[in-house]
């Protein structure tokens, strides 16, 4: 029997999507220059060998033409102390030439701004595009990585609000006996 394909109800693609709960980053890239950035959960790793990422950019935000064009992007995965960030970058409409001012941050190694609020940064090369329905996947070949051994509390979003995490005693590892 075939699939049958129904237009499916938007407020409840959106409703189902908002329960799924995911860190958040900070993509940036910089060109001819000029420093931009937005705030980005659909996020995740690909591969450990080679090391790739990949994060989903709406075709209509002006930070698509920036990065399709740098082809070099950093990633700041947020700590909780990133919410102010995270909602600033977030916001459409802001200056170019002085979204920074307000927010601690530092360059990385290929020139991008990578945020010091952050649990770690990952600085990447595209390495493919995918066009598909009003995004593009980009992803990333990882140039270079680093952890911030100082805060450990993780930046989480739930249902179009910020959160963090609970830490339960048990962990996969426990759960199946693996080493500790």
């Amino acid at each position: 029997m075939g699939v049958v394909s129904t237009p499916v109800d938007p407020t409840a693609f959106r409703g189902a999507l908002s329960r799924f709960a995911s860190g958040v980053t900070v993509i940036s890239t910089v060109v001819d220059g000029v420093d931009h950035a937005m705030t980005a959960s659909a996020f995740t790793s690909v591969s450990l060998d080679p090391p790739l990422v990949l994060v989903c950019v709406d075709q209509r935000n002006r930070f698509h033409e920036a990065v399709t064009q740098a082809r070099v992007w950093g990633v700041s995965i947020l700590a909780e102390e990133g919410r102010d960030d995270s909602a600033w970058f977030a916001h459409r409409g802001r200056e170019l030439d002085t979204q920074f001012e307000e927010v601690k941050h530092h360059r990385g190694s290929t020139g991008v701004v990578l945020l010091d609020a952050s649990l770690a940064w990952l600085e990447c090369e595209t390495a493919e595009t995918t066009v598909t329905g009003d995004h593009t996947i980009l992803f990333g070949r990882v140039v270079d990585a680093r952890v911030n051994e100082g805060p450990d509390d993780p930046l989480l979003y739930y249902r179009s609000h910020y959160g963090t995490i609970v830490r339960s005693s048990e962990s996969e590892k426990s759960v199946y006996g693996g080493p500790q």
